[in-house]
């Protein structure tokens, strides 16, 4: 059935079981992957409905004048979408799924309106900013640069940073743009040809989510790809044992999967990893309330 999300009306899909509602999962979003009709959004409405989960996705709220949807927005959507949800499938437990950049939506929205349970795919435990670094070296080391390539794309993501926190001027920061540019590997900084006229148009690049993983409980269930290209794993699970004292974690590294719960990469259902599908159905079937 189609509904929306918050005062803002965001276009929703919600998936009802057919049978008795066990739970009911509010679907946040890849910062890459804002509508509804997103395969991995698709996949999840699909598969749980049958096992008693009802499913709600919408389209995240649109950029403003080039920034990026600030979390705390993110958050405020992701409280509606709960409240939403929660209408329709009564005292059932409602969780939050998030992938990557929805990862941290749902872990903040969970700290300032609780719910039941967290599935995060490809959850970042550090900033924005670390994260990035981390994902851009690793893309340059992937397709064979070496030391001296990633000592200047280590630069000039500094230089970078440095504009959006106000501390490079935008003239300094633009040359080393441009003088990037000329190299082969300008494409996998994944950094604009031409800067922003102000800084600032990156909210959360210093977003810490040490302190909110610190406030989370009850039952999380983190996936990673094992090979995932874009997350710190190792650091990530760090953060996440170090500070989430009180929650319930579970970990799930997905064979053959890179950033996507998918096979190869793959960007379509077709790729949808049987593994992650076993983890996720496994785990809701342990953590919600039996049938009936």
């Amino acid at each position: 059935m189609e509904t929306t999300v918050g005062a803002a009306g965001l276009p929703a899909v919600l998936d009802l079981p057919s049978g008795p509602v066990r739970g009911g999962l509010v679907v946040l979003h890849g910062s890459q992957a804002g509508q509804r009709s997103h395969f991995l959004y698709e996949h999840l409405a699909r598969l749980l409905p049958p096992a008693g989960v009802a499913v709600l996705r919408y389209d995240r709220r649109p950029r403003a004048d080039g920034h990026d949807v600030p979390l705390t927005d993110q958050a405020e959507d992701a409280a509606a979408a709960v409240t939403e949800l929660r209408r329709h499938v009564g005292a059932a437990p409602v969780g939050l799924w998030g992938f990557s950049q929805g990862a941290w939506a749902a872990a903040l929205t969970a700290t300032r309106h609780p719910v039941g349970f967290l599935v995060l795919v490809g959850c970042s435990g550090v900033s924005p900013a670390v994260q990035m670094r981390y994902g851009t070296a690793e893309q340059l080391r992937r397709n064979g640069y070496g030391a001296a390539d990633l000592a200047e794309l280590a630069e000039l993501r500094r230089v970078a940073e440095g504009f959006q926190r106000g501390e490079v001027p935008r003239p300094v920061a633009q040359a080393a743009i441009d003088a990037a540019a000329r190299r082969r590997w300008f494409p996998l900084a994944f950094l604009p040809d031409e800067l922003p006229a102000t800084p600032g148009t990156w909210t959360d690049m210093d977003y810490d989510p040490a302190p909110v993983l610190a406030r989370l409980t009850g039952p999380v269930l983190l996936c990673y790809g094992e090979t995932d290209a874009w997350i710190p794993i190792e650091d990530s699970l760090a953060v996440w044992r170090r500070t989430a004292r009180d929650a319930e974690l579970t970990v799930a590294r997905l064979a053959g999967c890179d950033h996507s719960p998918t096979l190869g990469e793959a960007e379509d259902l077709d790729g949808i990893s049987p593994q992650y599908e076993r983890v996720l159905l496994d785990w809701l079937d342990r953590t919600l309330p039996p049938p009936g």
